[in-house]
């Protein structure tokens, strides 16, 4: 078989790119060793995030390291024995935190952001996926109103500036907008422009299935086989031997594993993260994280999904699910949380980069090969934005936004 572009990986990322590239025409082959949708972007709290225009900086202030290098709080969790193998990368992304580099990578995260949800729009509309999306935004709730008045603050701060639309509650406006609660919290922080989805898996594979409609092909493969030919890359598919011009690498997790193979070496890391679904009487409206606690509950059509903050760990070490049982017991004091719906939590990984920004665009030193990866906890909300600009980028046409921030050449030694 002999397509033009082969993608690699089925998240949310890969699938987006599969897409994105057929409707301009191409034959496109989607490699992936699972369906569509069943790793990382099965995972997630299911919020396409429109206000997330500042990705997640390593702490600078000394009490929160500190902190967090003593497990105090459910927000980080860390495996010591990961530490000597992930410090190169943690270094860098500390030192990518700093205020002035800090400030340019908001500039070039924000510029994703802002088209997130129009670019999700099209999406869900052709994929008739528009009965699993809700337009209400969600709730940043605190338990101390020291902690709430601080980032009250800057929530409204971060609205003004970059357009986004934010409502503060007070005790009482928390109580009222979720009648779910019976614990009381200081207050919360209403992000009204963010959608959110009741079944992220579900979401992708809508995606997919628009992808075969248009003409796409799925094939069950081993995206670690890739090769190099005279013709342009090789991939072990079910089917057999898979050749394509073009091979998009869009692993996200799994992509420093390949990578490494063609002789690149990233900054990359991953962040793991577990939920689980619980039954909740009455559920709750609309997810709700309880900043203080390190814990996501969003109603899902499983239940009440409890999805945990960082644990940073080798991609591939056993569960360490300390963090999801801390969370169960906090929710229990917010919500009438039932028991589990799942034998086992699920464990997944966040792709991240040091400088917090996606790696997009064409590799320094092999024709055909393009990259497309490192969303971090973005990577639900932007697949279909930086899919565009990649799209855009292999046919050759005017970008409709910059590339050069997240192009892997700045990473060239």
């Amino acid at each position: 078989m002999t397509r033009d572009i082969v993608v690699l990986g089925a998240g949310m990322v890969g699938v987006c790119t599969a897409l994105a590239l057929r409707q301009r025409g191409h034959a496109v082959v989607l490699v992936d060793r699972q369906a569509p949708g069943r790793e990382t972007s099965y995972g997630n709290a299911g919020i396409i995030q429109r206000e997330a225009v500042q990705p997640y900086a390593f702490p600078r202030e000394w009490q929160a390291i500190l902190r967090v290098a003593l497990r105090q709080g459910n927000d980080v969790h860390y495996h010591p024995g990961a530490l000597a193998h992930l410090s190169p990368a943690l270094v860098r992304y500390w030192r990518e935190s700093a205020p002035d580099r800090y400030a340019s990578t908001v500039t070039a995260y924000s510029a994703l952001i802002r088209h997130c949800l129009s670019e999700h729009d099209r999406l869900i509309t052709l994929a008739g996926a528009q009965e699993l999306v809700s337009k209400s935004g969600w709730l940043q709730a605190y338990r101390t109103a020291q902690a709430f008045d601080r980032a009250a603050q800057e929530a409204t701060t971060v609205a003004r500036v970059h357009g986004l639309n934010c409502l503060v509650l007070d005790q009482t406006g928390t109580a009222a907008m979720e009648p779910a609660l019976y614990g009381r919290l200081a207050g919360a922080i209403h992000w009204r422009d963010p959608w959110t989805v009741a079944d992220p898996g579900e979401l992708v594979t809508r995606y997919a299935e628009l992808f075969g409609r248009e003409g796409g092909e799925f094939r069950r493969g081993d995206a670690t086989t890739l090769k190099p030919t005279a013709a342009g890359w090789t991939v072990t598919t079910e089917d057999g031997p898979l050749s394509a011009a073009n091979a998009v690498i869009a692993l996200g997790p799994w992509a420093s594993t390949l990578i490494q193979t063609l002789g690149y070496r990233f900054p990359l890391f991953v962040k793991r993260g577990y939920h689980r679904h619980y039954a909740a009487e009455p559920m709750p409206r609309l997810p709700l994280l309880d900043v203080e606690r390190g814990v996501m509950l969003a109603p899902m059509r499983r239940g009440l999904r409890l999805t945990t903050g960082a644990e940073f760990a080798l991609r591939d070490a056993p569960p360490t699910p300390v963090q999801l049982g801390r969370a169960e017991s906090y929710a229990r004091e917010l919500v009438r949380l039932g028991p589990p719906t799942e034998v086992q939590p699920w464990l997944g990984a966040r792709p991240c980069v040091a400088d917090m920004k996606p790696i997009v665009g064409k590799a320094p030193r092999h024709p055909g090969l393009w990259f497309h990866f490192g969303h971090g906890h973005q990577g639900f909300t932007l697949g279909p934005v930086t899919a565009r600009l990649l799209a855009e980028l292999i046919d050759g046409e005017p970008p409709y936004l910059d590339p050069l921030p997240y192009d892997p050449m700045r990473f060239a030694s």
